[in-house]
């Protein structure tokens, strides 16, 4: 089997549940946080670094990896595992995404998604098939089915028609659209799929922020026997009272002898009401997006390094982190210098940082699941509490002067 899951405990709390993901490139423990090698690489952060930090598992993203370097070019060094040295578990990202992240350039159709190429301009043709060929090329441990992925809240959704125009759509409709389309393309993945006994293929429940289609979207996929099984969708312009319901609603209803993989949710609040709600995986681009623009996440809710105030400031961003940064004695002072003098060494130091204070929170997490004291983590993470940051979503004033 490409990948065994195993539940060693259980919340009496809550539907938390602390497990082991067995691959055939090493193991990982949920639930887990997945940072984001989106082509291969995380910006400024090396493979060693990336280590240093906890990380057990990383993702890459099949779309981006199909521009460039081209996924020949990723089977020619023997997968993404080699190419980038990462020797862990890797899970990617079908493309599908995209399809909703990059709606401006797109076409959506029975037969996949045409985007026009950010690096050339050139039309790039994405179908089900051709999302597992890329995904089969670059030789991720999990692998996930092309869905295709509907604004979840926004009632002017469009979308492009044959001609290239845009035309509105009733938000319902495509909702119900993508919902049974991704239902077609889970069958045609699974037929394309080539590698199946070293790979394991995901299937994606859609279906937005209405209850009734994500309960026939879970019946549906969900009837599709595979390794495990992911909510897509979400966070993708929802609250977090919108994410919750919707993830709870949902993951209640998958199979729970299988791994659920709740796609693209990173903020620290809406992870932990995910793991309370029975989720076992996590991705999410925060750590190192915000590291790379001088937000630094803490215990007590996220801080801005670029404000006059850290400016003599000679703490650590987080004086209980035992990151390379925060214990190799980097100040707030020096970082917000770093970032004032455009030094490509503080994004890397703050990056790193996130990195590991995500890592701590899923410590934490697995602790309180295995000791049955998830009453402690809020004690311990003030940040879930504090309604000002909102878990992470509105940080402090950036000012910089």
């Amino acid at each position: 089997m490409p990948l065994r899951f195993t539940i060693l405990a259980r919340s009496t709390e809550n539907r938390a549940r602390l497990g082991r993901v067995e691959t055939r490139h090493g193991a990982f423990d949920t639930p887990a946080f997945m940072p984001v090698a989106t082509a291969a690489a995380m910006k400024g952060v090396t493979v060693d670094q990336i280590l240093d930090t906890g990380t057990q598992i990383i993702l890459n993203n099949a779309y981006h990896l199909l521009l460039r370097p081209g996924p020949e070019v990723v089977r020619s060094f023997g997968g993404s595992h080699t190419f980038m040295r990462w020797n862990g578990p890797i899970l990617t990202d079908s493309g599908g995404f995209q399809a909703w992240s990059m709606s401006d350039i797109n076409a959506i159709g029975e037969d996949g998604v045409t985007f026009r190429s950010f690096v050339d301009g050139a039309r790039v043709h994405l179908s089900p098939e051709r999302s597992m060929e890329v995904q089969n090329a670059i030789g991720a441990d999990i692998i996930m089915a092309f869905d295709d992925c509907p604004p979840s809240v926004d009632p002017a959704a469009a979308q492009t028609g044959s001609s290239g125009r845009r035309k509105p759509v009733d938000h319902r409709q495509r909702l119900v659209e993508a919902h049974e389309r991704t239902v077609r393309w889970l069958e045609r993945c699974r037929t394309a799929h080539a590698r199946p006994s070293e790979q394991a293929l995901f299937g994606i429940v859609q279906g937005g922020t209405d209850l009734d289609l994500r309960a026939r979207s879970v019946e549906a996929i969900c009837g599709v026997d595979l390794p495990g099984y992911a909510i897509g969708g979400v966070a993708v312009g929802e609250s977090t009272d919108e994410i919750r319901r919707v993830v709870e609603f949902t993951a209640a209803r998958m199979p729970s002898d299988k791994p659920r993989y709740l796609m693209g949710v990173g903020y620290e609040r809406d992870i932990v009401a995910a793991v309370a709600a029975g989720v076992d995986m996590f991705d999410c681009v925060l750590p190192t997006r915000n590291g790379r623009n001088a937000l630094a996440f803490t215990r007590t809710g996220p801080i801005r390094l670029r404000n006059a105030r850290f400016r003599l400031d000679p703490d650590p961003i987080d004086p209980g982190c035992d990151c390379p940064t925060c214990r190799g004695g980097y100040s707030r002072g020096y970082l917000r210098h770093l970032f004032m003098a455009e030094e490509m060494l503080g994004p890397t130091l703050v990056s790193v940082h996130n990195l590991r204070h995500y890592q701590r929170l899923l410590l934490d997490i697995r602790r309180a699941i295995r000791e049955d004291a998830w009453s402690l983590l809020a004690r311990d993470w003030p940040v879930l509490q504090d309604s000002r940051t909102d878990g992470g979503r509105q940080p402090e004033n950036d000012d910089p002067s």
